[in-house]
């Protein structure tokens, strides 16, 4: 592939591949409980939101998450680690439909849908949560960053026991 710090002199295949691996080593983080790696998927001057769609939908900028640099992705990962208790688990992302929307300057517009599955050792899986997410991606040190992240889930309704990053 080619390398460089931006996405003009790739091919469309080359991008597709390259989209294809960061979401999946983005995910694989998540679900392998390596949630601290989660910000170096991000550029310093980031924003990530996890927003239901109806808000979404209508502009409200009400969220559940809501992070403005790499600096709040950090205090979001410490949280978790040391002040948050929940019931253990495992997750699974299932990461599909994944579209460029557009490429322009550097940077691309991108769309996935994603749903997770959660199982606790005693209990039956569940499907945890689903949506879509709405990405912006743009190239440093020859490697894709989110610049933007808004992870939007479909229902109004969420468990109570959503710690972890979408």
């Amino acid at each position: 592939m080619s390398g460089g710090n931006s996405f003009d002199a790739m091919s469309a295949v080359e991008i597709r591949c390259l989209l294809d691996e960061f979401y999946a080593e983005y995910v694989h983080c998540l679900d392998e409980d390596q949630i601290e790696r989660w910000p170096d998927f991000f550029t310093e001057d980031c924003f990530y939101q996890l927003i239901p769609r109806e808000n979404y939908d209508q502009g409200l900028p009400i969220a559940l998450i809501r992070c403005e640099s790499k600096g709040y992705l950090k205090d979001r990962v410490a949280a978790v680690r040391e002040t948050s208790m929940y019931a253990p688990y495992t997750q699974r992302h299932f990461v599909s439909g994944l579209r460029v929307t557009g490429i322009a300057d550097g940077i691309i517009k991108a769309e996935a849908n994603f749903s997770i599955l959660r199982t606790q050792t005693d209990k039956l899986t569940e499907v945890f949560l689903s949506g879509r997410y709405l990405d912006t991606i743009v190239m440093e040190d020859a490697k894709p960053l989110f610049s933007g992240k808004f992870c939007i889930y479909d229902s109004s309704l969420i468990p109570n026991s959503l710690v972890i990053p979408v």
